[in-house]
């Protein structure tokens, strides 16, 4: 049996960039940061007072009765998938829902409701609490809203592995439709977790910037003045389709997805292996499995979170499993780290470097660590041919994910 080609038809996404995949990759593009000061109140007594918000409001775009039956990460996913299926010419197409499958996972899932639900327990009794609140904060929400919306029926499924969520549900619709399953799917990531207890937990753990009198400067990959990551918020969706599908429909074709690998490290709850070696594996594997050289992949979107230890050992990798002439960048020094949204955004970012031949910047890289020794585009866009390209996310628990893009 001849192995479907899956191209990628549609994109979606809503980021502290922008409410839309044109604005977020023009501000990628010219190198603007979307992390900002903490206003709220309940940030004052916090060490973290930063976090990359969503630049359009989900009230704006939803109607409020709809809204209150959402969690924030459900809600962007809704508007992140409806962009990516009108993008794809699905709107109006009609496809049948038995072959339609929809993989969206988020790390966290509805961690704000839960919080906010026992909050109103604690002060006015079990009655005031919401009776959306079971579906408003289950981790499969994002994906069931998704799929009751685009009527999917070749199954709903809702990966959660930390930061590699969105990439590994992406690899996820691949062997969807790669199996026969469906000839269209709907996949990516989704987090909206800007809340107290997330943020003074990932502080306690010494893992986030504390740079609060700098926001814009604070996400800084390799940087040697590096100190954590920036939380961001966002959802970003792809429409991936089986090759003879989209022809038959005349589908517009951003790039291809042509392979993934998936590894754990086996290593440690929170720290990558200091040597990378599960990210060697999966690289390799992605390249494998896209049947491609490894001197075919000139351009990297790197995981790269701005913190001290992580950053490297990814160099390392990379070096490991590709040598040294990629060219990469880190667009979390300006969309901030999105957890279980941040391989699907950083994928479009890929798709996109593909498509229109040039690479965004990573900001902030004022003084390289000295273990830099690869090629980073820094402070302006690059323009360069690009027929195939890596994305990776690495997450907690040693979640490890490679993709790879090429050029149709």
């Amino acid at each position: 049996m001849t192995r479907s080609d899956v191209v990628v038809t549609g994109l979606g996404a809503t980021t502290p960039l922008g409410g839309d995949v044109a604005s977020t990759w023009d501000a990628m593009l010219n190198g603007r940061s979307g992390v900002s000061a903490l206003t709220q109140e309940w940030a004052e007594q916090l060490p973290v007072r930063i976090a990359a918000q969503l630049a359009v409001d989900p009230a704006i775009v939803l109607d409020r009765v709809k809204l209150r039956r959402l969690d924030r990460s459900e809600a962007i996913a809704l508007i992140a998938a409806h962009q990516a299926w009108a993008d794809a010419g699905l709107a109006d197409a009609r496809p049948d829902g038995e072959r339609v499958g929809v993989s969206i996972g988020s790390g966290i899932g509805g961690a704000v409701t839960l919080l906010a639900q026992d909050d109103i327990l604690e002060a006015s009794g079990p009655r005031r609490v919401s009776p959306h609140t079971v579906p408003m904060l289950m981790p499969n929400g994002p994906a069931a809203w998704v799929g009751l919306e685009l009527g999917a029926q070749a199954g709903v499924h809702s990966v959660a592995s930390a930061c590699a969520t969105g990439a590994e549900a992406i690899a996820l619709g691949l062997d969807m439709i790669r199996s026969g399953r469906a000839d269209v799917v709907v996949a990516g990531g989704t987090e909206a977790v800007i809340h107290p207890l997330p943020i003074a937990g990932f502080a306690s753990m010494r893992a986030m910037s504390t740079r609060n009198d700098e926001p814009q400067r604070a996400s800084r990959p390799w940087d040697k003045g590096r100190d954590g990551f920036v939380l961001g918020e966002g959802a970003g969706i792809v429409v991936l389709e089986r090759a003879e599908h989209a022809a038959a429909r005349g589908a517009r074709v951003y790039a291809r997805l042509a392979g993934s690998g998936i590894t754990s490290d086996g290593y440690d709850i929170v720290q990558p292996h200091p040597e990378g070696a599960g990210a060697i594996r999966a690289i390799e594997k992605a390249i494998a499995d896209a049947d491609v050289a490894k001197s075919d992949i000139v351009h990297v979107n790197a995981h790269a979170t701005s913190t001290p230890v992580g950053d490297l050992a990814e160099i390392k990798a990379l070096h490991q499993a590709l040598g040294d002439h990629p060219v990469l960048t880190a667009t979390k020094s300006m969309s901030g780290h999105l957890l279980g949204a941040a391989g699907a955004l950083e994928s479009i970012a890929t798709i996109l470097a593909i498509r229109d031949g040039v690479v965004p910047p990573t900001i902030n890289l004022d003084d390289p660590d000295d273990s830099l020794d690869l090629d980073v585009v820094t402070n302006k866009a690059r323009e360069m041919s690009i027929e195939a390209a890596l994305n990776n996310s690495f997450g907690f628990g040693g979640h490890n994910v490679a993709l790879v893009f090429t050029r149709v």
